[in-house]
Formats: C-alpha cells, structure tokens, sequence
C-alpha cells in the first residue's frame, strides 16, 4: 500500500474497494461468475472522471480482493449511450450467437438512443455477445430486442427460470417514472413477451432503477424458498438521495407478489421508516447480484455514491467506488423473512498487519476516550456495547483530536447513526455533511457492530447484518485515530477488536 496524504491526487484511493484507475464509474452492471474469473462490468465514462459517455468499464477477479482494470467492453458510439444491464451464459446457445461448443456470453443493456438515432430519445434494450469469456463484445445487428416506445424503459436483469415444467428467460426491467417493475420471457434472448408488472409501491419519491430479482432460502431451509425483489430509486432514500428497497414475496415464472408491501400505490411521506432498505447509509446505490456464483451463494455489489453529490466528491483522477461485495441472506426476524448482510469472505477474511487491539469489560465514562495503538485508515472494527446511562455511546474512526467520524447508538430513540460532519472534507457539496439514521434494538442489553474502515469510507453492519450503512467520508491522511465516547452517561464495552488489514 502507497502512503498517500491529503493533497496528493490519489489521496482517497480505497485500499478494499474497487475503483476505476483514471475514470468515472457508477452502476454495476453484468455482474457473472464465469470459467473461475469474477466479472464485474459498470458505467463508465471513459473519457472523464464526471458522469458522461456512458459504455461499459470492466474489471475482473478471481478471488473479490484484487481486480484488474479491463479495456472498455461496450461502449457508446453516435448513436448510443450503453445504460445498465446484466449478463447471461447461454450454455444452451439458445441465442445462436455462438455454437454448441462455444456458448456466447450474452449482455442485456439499455440502448440510450441519441439525437442521430432514428430512435432519438428512445430506452429499449440491446444485446451484444461475447465468444471469448467476456472480454470483447459485438452489438447484435438486431438491436434493439424490446423497445415500448418509452424514455425511461431501462436496467434489464435477465435470468434462466426454471420449473419442472419449463425453461426460459426472464427480464426484470423498469419503467422508472411509473414506479413500476416489468416482467417479460424469451425462449431466446431475441423475442421478449410481456407477462406482468409489479408496483408503484413503498418508496416512491424518485425514479426506479436498477432491479434485482432472485430466490433464497429462509434460514437456509430450501424447502422455505422466497424471492427477494430488489428496486434501487433515486432520490427518495431514508437519509435523503439515492437508495435501494427490496420486497419479499413469491415469483411463479410470470407473477411477483410480495408479502412485505407497506404501502401501494404512491408513499406516504412518514413512512419511509417502515419499508425494507438495502442499506440506510448515503452512498449505497444501483446494487444488484452476480449471477452463476458457486455454491449458490448471492453476492450483492453497489455503486457507493450518492447523485446528490456524485459529480462533486473530491477523489482524482477517478471518482466514485464500489461498495464492498456483500453475501445476504433471509433470515426470520420476528417472524418475517428480512434480508441479511455480511461482508464476502473472501474479504471477511484479509490479513491483519499486526496483532489486533482488543478490549473487554470496560467501562466507557462520559467523554471520548482514545484507544492508544488502535489508530489505522484501512481497518475491521468488531465491537458489542452495552448501554448504561448514557443517551449516546460508540465509536470514533478516521479521527484526529476531537473529530471524526461517529458511530453511534441512541438507545432511547432506538436508532444507529453514522455522523460524518466531522469526517474531513465536507465542504465541496451541501448535502454532503450529514447524521444519518437507522432502526436498531439491542439483544439484550447489546449492541453488536462491526465496522469496515477504508481511506474513503465507512461500512456499517448492525446486529449480525440485519441493517447497514454505508457512508462516504474524506478525511485527512492523518486522521487515524480510533475513540470510543459516550454522551451523557455511560456506557460498556463487552468486547472491542480493531484490526489493521493488509
């Protein structure tokens, strides 16, 4: 790892989070495990670090910690810009793109088509196809494959549906002013029928983009198998700006019915804190699984940003990360099925520099008390608190004297919150300094919180993952400190582990 400091251009660089080497990027797109390579395709503007010229960036891995930067995949031309999609194996050539032999891989993407189209204005989705494991891609002469006539027809997430019965395609797409989720099938990629839709409901305060949509067990018993239905919206979020909900519920192969709607129809303002987020943080955005992983494990990636501010954060020459890829779950929580975050292993896994700092039965007194030889910019922080008196308790990372940034929990008003307004840089967008919040009840008298620190960033999972936030924050290269505090009282420390990762 390069020591960088606050004025070098590169300052920011994650050390855990994948970021494009000189560029812009921003959804995750085609997201498939594929011969042993993890692919991770995204919006790119090739030619600048500011959205713009939108083709798809690539990147591969083959183990989620370290990705190399590929040559662009798909790019815009004259005629079109290359929204978001997602990518399918065709193991049965049904496309006919490729052969018996050599099934193609195929990418499902939004033609945004321009003024020099004959289409100008116009969202409808294309399809290119790749014959040599995803690294050059060919525009299928027959594009577009679906087109409604609409402006905002976009995000294509394609998927084999199997029964007993039957096997085909299916599309999960949007027309993202109508709140509405639109479902088709093909039996070749080609020819799209539409077979129903889903919404407006819950959150409906900005445009809906980027679906998700597929199967898991609850509590690991595959005979209890749910679909999770996932729509990112922007703004609209708990915390102000862009965000994701999911619906849980049940998918035939036509229909999606949720078992998790608050509301139909438009929302209700005051009840933003009742709908199932993917994350309650600012900058947690666009997320959407990878397909074909092994072992049926479902990895979730987003684009950790917000639009708010997007354009404006103060990293060069590249701007804007991905989130760390995450592994979920249901799980019943009070007898429902919520969904549940933990970090890949993978990058649960990374090597500490040194022996970890821990701490054990300790009191927190009212103040902040820093914790000598916990300081570090790339760190997993494991924590389990206990409230005492005091209206607020928790941690300070990223610090240097009495700022940083604050994890905390209120017990009173039953609430998590990340304050980043002492997080550094915090000046260059209004909405950029912030205390947001999320829903939290101890177990017992506990909290439990782990926390993963990066040179830009702060991921937060609460209570064994049923909630997280993630949060951009760009503080000084000398702002390492580590703190606990309390506010009011006092509080305990069950357990604390900070652990510097290599």
């Amino acid at each position: 790892m390069t020591a960088v400091t606050a004025t070098t251009p590169d300052a920011f660089r994650p050390a855990m989070h994948y970021a494009a080497r000189s560029t812009w990027l921003n959804d995750p797109n085609g997201l498939i495990f594929h011969e042993g390579i993890y692919h991770l395709y995204y919006q790119n503007n090739p030619e600048g670090n500011v959205w713009g010229n939108m083709s798809w960036g690539h990147a591969t891995s083959t183990d989620l910690v370290t990705w190399v930067e590929q040559p662009v995949a798909i790019a815009y031309d004259e005629l079109e810009d290359i929204y978001s999609g997602s990518i399918v194996f065709d193991r049965y050539n049904t496309s006919g793109f490729g052969t018996e032999a050599r099934p193609p891989l195929v990418a499902v993407y939004t033609s945004a088509f321009k003024p020099a189209s004959e289409l100008s204005g116009v969202q409808a989705q294309s399809l290119a196809y790749s014959l040599d494991g995803g690294y050059t891609w060919t525009k299928y002469a027959g594009n577009p494959v679906l087109n409604r006539g609409s402006s905002e027809f976009r995000d294509p997430k394609v998927f084999r549906f199997e029964s007993d019965a039957e096997s085909y395609w299916i599309m999960v797409a949007v027309e993202a002013l109508d709140f509405k989720v639109v479902f088709y099938s093909s039996l070749d990629l080609k020819k799209w029928e539409l077979l129903s839709s889903f919404g407006p409901a819950n959150a409906t305060g900005g445009v809906w983009e980027c679906p998700d949509l597929f199967p898991l067990p609850v509590d690991g018993d595959p005979e209890n198998l749910k679909w999770v239905l996932t729509i990112n919206l922007n703004p609209g979020g708990p915390n102000s700006g862009s965000a994701g909900q999911y619906f849980v519920g049940d998918f035939d192969g036509v229909t999606f019915t949720s078992s998790s709607t608050v509301t139909e129809g438009l929302q209700a303002p005051d009840r933003l804190g009742d709908y199932q987020w993917l994350d309650w943080g600012r900058d947690y955005y666009a997320a959407v699984s990878f397909s074909d992983v092994p072992d049926g494990r479902r990895l979730m990636i987003a684009w950790m940003n917000n639009w708010q501010y997007a354009n404006e954060i103060p990293t060069s020459p590249w701007r804007s990360p991905m989130s760390l890829i995450r592994e979920v779950s249901l799980q019943s929580v009070d007898g429902t099925p919520r969904l549940v975050q933990h970090v890949a292993r993978e990058l649960a896994s990374l090597p500490s520099v040194h022996p970890p700092f821990t701490a054990d039965d300790t009191e927190i007194a009212e103040g902040k008390h820093l914790l000598d030889s916990a300081a570090g910019s790339v760190q997993r922080i494991e924590a389990s608190l206990s409230t005492g008196t005091a209206e607020e308790f928790g941690v300070i990372v990223r610090g240097e004297g009495t700022r940083g940034t604050r994890i905390g929990i209120r017990p009173a008003e039953g609430r998590i919150v990340v304050d980043r307004r002492e997080s550094g840089q915090t000046g260059f967008h209004e909405s950029f300094a912030s205390t947001d919040a999320a829903p939290i009840q101890p177990t017992g008298n506990s909290y439990e919180v782990t926390i993963y620190v990066d040179h830009c960033s702060v991921e937060v999972f609460a209570q064994g993952g049923q909630i997280t936030l993630s949060e951009l924050i760009f503080p000084a290269s000398t702002s390492t400190d580590v703190s606990v505090y309390a506010c009011g009282g006092t509080a305990t420390i069950n357990s604390l582990k900070v652990t510097q990762l290599a």
